[in-house]
């Protein structure tokens, strides 16, 4: 019995010699260096317009391509309430405003990311009306909602007032890289190095977007382009609102020149394709008009509508804000003014712009783009290098540690077993 058992030792011990050197030659043979999956970034951003305040939360690998972050939207929140402007007699509801959005956004963010995420508020028409009209009321108000953000687990960038360049830069910026615009041709899969400056691309989308409405209401007349003021006076009368609304705008600096705006501005002639997005989107939606209609139609439609009673509007529009029903009319036929009168586009170049509000699952505007930039600000994480064997090497010498812990197990009983 016991040279028997000295037999099974000997036999086990020179298994289990043997599984070692197998399990020891997989675990060394064709290791390579590998690198870990991309950890996620994620940055938010504000938009403070002057109806009301949105807000994006976007997220990139932090690997990037070519040092832009492949960014996609993560949340869209609205905040309740109009913009933040509207709180320039009261500065601390401005910052309150925004603490639900502030509270969704967190949730999804996972918490060891949370006080690494870049936070920004851009405010836009609303405030840099506001700040012309008083400019403390306007410091004011950045500072609560500034003062707000800070008490929250994000790194807080700053709150500032885009200027109409940055907004409408951004907004290009936006719409070409949601459809792929800035692709080399070289590389199908890869962006440029900076969205503003392409380096062989694909031809980009331009964009209209409707940063301010040239009045709200009789009592409450706004600044137009060229800081002009225009009240309109609720007649019902649609050829003498679009005449008010050409007066916003001095056509006459151009004389007879084709290749003019408006105050002599210099306008090239229009073409490609043009996507209208914010309220340009938004009045043309509640028109009906974002389906590709025909200019006739679209004039037709905005015609009919300006002439239709207080009385009738209310009543066909019962659940509308019956403080933004009354400025279609004159949202709609600005946006036409220009349009037509102002970009020069006619009955064939028409058809050339689509409105819209999202590309894909992302919401045009100007925040991605402004992410775009932000994300091209901040380094690239160095990738994490690991030694790696192929799944079928790894799986081999497992199997092979397994069988040695288990006959190595078998001859510690053995050994005990008397």
């Amino acid at each position: 019995m016991f040279t028997s058992k000295n037999h099974f030792t000997g036999v086990i011990a020179g298994a289990l010699v043997a599984l070692s050197i197998i399990a020891l030659v997989l675990s060394l043979v064709n290791i390579e260096d590998v690198t870990l999956p991309p950890t996620v970034k994620y940055g938010m951003v504000f938009d403070a317009g002057s109806s009301h305040t949105s807000l994006f939360v976007y997220e990139w690998d932090s690997d990037k391509e070519n040092d832009t972050g492949v960014v996609s939207q993560t949340l869209s929140c609205d905040v309740h309430g109009q913009g933040i402007s509207s709180y320039a007699s009261d500065p601390l509801e401005a910052g309150d405003s925004i603490r639900e959005c502030l509270e969704k956004a967190l949730k999804v963010v996972p918490a060891t990311k949370q006080r690494e995420v870049p936070a920004y508020l851009g405010a836009t028409a609303g405030m840099r009306l506001l700040r012309e009209q008083n400019s403390s009321a306007a410091e004011q108000v950045l500072a609560e909602v500034a003062k707000t953000m800070q008490e929250y687990p994000v790194a807080f960038k700053g709150a500032r007032i885009l200027t109409g360049e940055e907004e409408g830069a951004y907004g290009w910026i936006t719409i070409n890289y949601l459809l792929d615009s800035f692709t080399k041709e070289s590389s199908p899969s890869a962006r440029v190095r900076h969205p503003c400056y392409p380096t062989g691309y694909n031809e980009t989308v331009s964009l209209s977007s409707f940063r301010t409405s040239p009045c709200t209401n009789q009592s409450d007349p706004r600044l137009g382009p060229g800081d002009r003021n225009i009240t309109l006076e609720g007649r019902g009368d649609a050829s003498g609102c679009l005449a008010a609304i050409k007066k916003l705008f001095n056509f006459s600096a151009c004389g007879q020149s084709q290749d003019c705006t408006f105050d002599g501005i210099y306008q090239p002639p229009v073409r490609g394709q043009f996507i209208a997005f914010s309220a340009f989107y938004y009045n043309f939606k509640f028109l009906n008009l974002t389906k590709g209609q025909a200019l006739a139609t679209v004039r037709e439609t905005i015609e009919r509508f300006c002439t239709r009673s207080w009385e009738d509007l209310s009543a066909s529009y019962p659940e509308e804000n019956p403080q933004r029903l009354p400025k279609y009319c004159a949202n709609a036929n600005y946006i036409l003014t220009l349009l037509l009168d102002a970009y020069k586009f006619n009955e064939t170049s028409w058809n050339n712009i689509i409105f819209q509000m999202k590309v894909g699952s992302a919401d045009a505007g100007w925040t991605l783009g402004y992410m775009l930039n932000l994300t091209n600000m901040i380094p690239a994480e160095a990738p994490v290098w690991v030694k790696g064997h192929a799944p079928s090497l790894w799986a081999a010498a497992i199997t092979f540690i397994i069988l040695t812990l288990v006959l190595g197990l078998a001859a510690l009983l053995l050994l005990l077993w008397v």
